[in-house]
């Protein structure tokens, strides 16, 4: 189990993640890790709780296929998704759909949107996409009032040094929105960032790190780690 399937067990968890008090600021979204809460789910809740006075009621999440061999993006083809905290409701905007409610990279997100008081999400899982599908996608996103929230990890399975230098590689690929240097970057969400590096440039928004770990920060096995990061923009 990614969480806990128990209802008092995760409100005791998302309370815990989502209580760090940072600087109030205007966010119109996040970047977000999507392992385990046990791994990665301090480091999201962090993230989150600068939604806490958001003002808005939808997300729009955005992550990878980790199942599925996609080319292109699909949504929901379901009008609500459950979780142990209850169901929130699933809007459209003309995206095609499918069942995709084993990915991880979007269900991890949507108890925290639950515990934070959100009403609804439009879930976009990317597969495969050219960079023009990408911009296309990313107008069509721009023009829904709503949270947005880009799902990914970083590296996978290297040593723990290695991963920290390219880790900071891609975060800066990130900060920058260095679309140069994109192909470098080295994430499971690599399609969902280039959505949201055309997102920010038809916004003129840009990421600021809240904060960077491996796995190995936390389990302290450090032989073969996956990095986790998490951007507020």
């Amino acid at each position: 189990m990614w969480y806990s399937q128990n209802k008092q067990e995760l409100e005791k968890e998302l309370d815990k993640f989502l209580s760090p008090k940072l600087k109030s600021r205007e966010v119109h979204g996040l970047i977000v890790p999507h392992a385990g809460y046990e791994f990665s789910g301090e480091i999201a809740g962090k993230a989150f709780s600068l939604l806490k006075k958001a003002g808005k009621e939808k997300a729009v999440i955005i992550a990878p296929s980790h199942y599925t061999a996609l080319k292109g993006i699909l949504t929901s083809n379901k009008k609500e998704w459950y979780t142990p905290l209850g169901k929130i409701s699933i809007f459209n905007e003309k995206f095609d759909e499918g069942d995709i409610e084993r990915e991880h990279a979007i269900d991890n997100q949507i108890p925290f949107l639950q515990k934070l008081g959100f009403m609804e999400i439009l879930p976009l899982m990317a597969g495969q996409i050219t960079d023009e599908q990408a911009k296309k996608i990313a107008e069509k996103i721009s023009k829904i009032d709503a949270i947005y929230i880009f799902s990914t990890d970083l590296s996978h399975f290297l040593p723990y040094e290695q991963a920290i230098t390219k880790d900071k590689e891609t975060i800066k690929i990130i900060k920058k929105l260095d679309f140069q240097n994109f192909s470098k970057i080295d994430a499971c969400g690599f399609f969902p960032l280039l959505i949201f590096f055309h997102l920010g440039e038809i916004k003129n928004w840009k990421p600021q790190l809240i904060e960077y770990k491996n796995s190995g920060d936390i389990t302290g096995e450090k032989s073969s780690v996956v990095g986790y990061t998490s951007f507020f923009f």
